[in-house]
């Protein structure tokens, strides 16, 4: 039993989308026994729609103490309101199949790479361009995850003469990203994984991605890295290996640049 328990946490670790699930079905079962309760021993007949705010309410706890990401709580809070919302609208069927497949689009990478999307802050991006300032003029940059770029094409503004790459794999952030690009001249847009993406290429690699996928980006950059090149993570750390250098930026997420320089503490 134990073993199976365990290989499930490794799963759900895994797939973040099925602890959502979980949180959904534990509030699910909670408000349909309180209901069933109600029915048996009062008059009191709780809405549809009261009584999916409150699953809502329950599904986004369950997500935090769950550890899922912030977004994931929002999803989970309006998840079954919007169904409840939605189904007495007059609606053609295909409008949900239209938002179904414009979700998955969007979040395709969170299930097999274990990364929603991120968007880096203002603050985020402000304190990297200030951070940039220090880098040789002409440095390379990437972003592992650009989404749709906002952040990419605004340092690619204020660096004419560096070289600025964005990849992603989410179709619908990376169709909007290709098309945001074409007119700068020094940003290029690749449907690419982040794990088939040659890190030797660049000065700065940029991330905001999730706790999953960090120690084996560490293990990626340690191995295809030059000597002085940088390694910035947008709020998750490296496990076991301390951050050469930290960046608070004091917003409502509490995030933080850590920044390691090759060959850092791997090498040493």
């Amino acid at each position: 039993m134990v073993g199976r328990i365990a290989m499930i946490g490794r799963v759900a670790g895994r797939y973040p989308v099925l602890l959502a699930l979980l949180a959904q079905l534990c509030a699910a079962l909670l408000v349909g026994g309180a209901i069933i309760l109600a029915v048996q021993f009062s008059n009191w007949r709780p809405s549809a729609l009261a009584a999916g705010l409150v699953q809502g309410l329950l599904a986004a706890g369950f997500a935090r103490r769950l550890g899922l990401a912030s977004w994931w709580w929002w999803l989970n809070l309006g998840f079954v309101p919007a169904l409840l919302l939605l189904s007495g609208a007059a609606l053609p069927s295909w409008v949900f199949l239209v938002g179904f497949l414009l979700l998955l689009l969007g979040n395709w990478n969170s299930v097999g790479e274990r990364v929603p999307l991120y968007l880096t802050g203002a603050r985020s991006r402000q304190q990297l361009a200030e951070w940039l300032v220090g880098q040789a003029a002409g440095f390379r940059f990437v972003d592992l995850g650009c989404g749709p770029a906002g952040t990419l094409l605004w340092l690619a503004r204020r660096f004419p003469q560096a070289q600025f790459v964005g990849v992603e794999t989410a179709p619908l952030p990376f169709l909007i990203a290709w098309l945001r690009a074409l007119a700068q001249s020094n940003c290029r847009i690749r449907y690419q994984n982040l794990w088939r993406t040659d890190l030797a290429e660049f000065d700065v690699v940029y991330c905001f991605l999730s706790p999953a996928p960090m120690a084996a980006l560490w293990t990626k950059a340690v191995a295809q890295m030059a000597v002085g090149a940088w390694l910035v993570s947008n709020s998750f750390e490296v496990p076991g290996v301390p951050a050469e250098q930290q960046v608070e930026l004091h917003d409502w997420r509490r995030s933080r640049l850590l920044l390691w320089r090759m060959p850092a503490v791997a090498r040493a």
